[in-house]
């Protein structure tokens, strides 16, 4: 999508960024001159400032030394975090040893994880610290983050041209259900949504839940909608939108 556009955005905003892996993809691939992206979640949050701050080294000498034992991450996470990147590496366990990486009060543990490894199953100290030095040193002067609302930061940049977005946000249209157990931000005003978007003057891709809620706000708007297929995480089949302004 963004390589068909005429000319390379001066700036790509992911306004709902969590593990922000378009962001990064377009940083990396340099598909924009810059790349802002945001996250409400302040544990999330967290992970994203220390990355991408002189505690980057820190946070991966702190996960290359910790031995993950049931026992070990239960002591862990019981101590409550008196900084940022503690907060950090606090989070990023959370997400590596429950259920999905789900960062919701309440949710489950690994148990029996990929080829039986339990809560280890997605423990890999190494991998994860060769991808936080490689934001941290390879692409953070391309990067800027904010920890806010997406919705505000929309508003900020809406009357730019040269401005491209993905929006991608993490709750279901009825605020209850797999976004209330998924997301620990999971209400949201998703008329102000589409207004908001109804007022962005660059490109935009939205992705959302394929219902009629939704489609008639898309229409409403005069927007264009595309159903992908997709799996959820537990790999039943369905579809999503894909939903976008037809500039042509």
């Amino acid at each position: 999508w963004l390589v068909s556009l005429p000319q390379k955005p001066a700036l790509f905003i992911e306004p709902f960024a969590g593990g922000a892996i378009i962001s990064l993809t377009v940083a990396s691939e340099r598909l924009a001159e810059h790349v802002l992206f945001v996250e409400l979640d302040s544990q999330v949050a967290a992970v994203w400032e220390t990355v991408l701050s002189d505690d980057a080294d820190w946070l991966c000498d702190k996960i290359l030394s910790f031995d993950l034992t049931p026992e070990n991450a239960d002591r862990a996470l019981a101590q409550p975090a008196t900084s940022t990147r503690e907060k950090a590496f606090q989070t990023i366990l959370r997400n590596r040893i429950n259920r999905g990486g789900i960062l919701a009060p309440g949710a489950g543990r690994v148990k029996h994880g990929e080829n039986g490894r339990g809560i280890r199953s997605r423990w890999y100290p190494t991998t994860l610290c060769k991808r936080i030095r490689y934001i941290r040193y390879s692409l953070r002067e391309r990067l800027t983050f904010v920890h806010g609302d997406g919705m505000t930061v929309l508003q900020q940049y809406a009357d730019r041209e040269d401005v491209a977005y993905f929006i991608d946000p993490p709750y279901t249209a009825s605020g209850k259900g797999a976004g209330a157990r998924l997301y620990r931000h999971h209400r949201l005003d998703h008329p102000r949504l589409f207004e908001i978007a109804s007022r962005i003057r660059g490109n935009f891709l939205m992705t959302y839940e394929n219902n009629a809620y939704i489609r008639g706000l898309a229409a409403r708007h005069n927007f264009s909608w595309t159903p992908v297929a997709m799996k959820n995480t537990h790999h039943a089949k369905m579809t999503e939108l894909v939903i976008y302004a037809d500039r042509q």
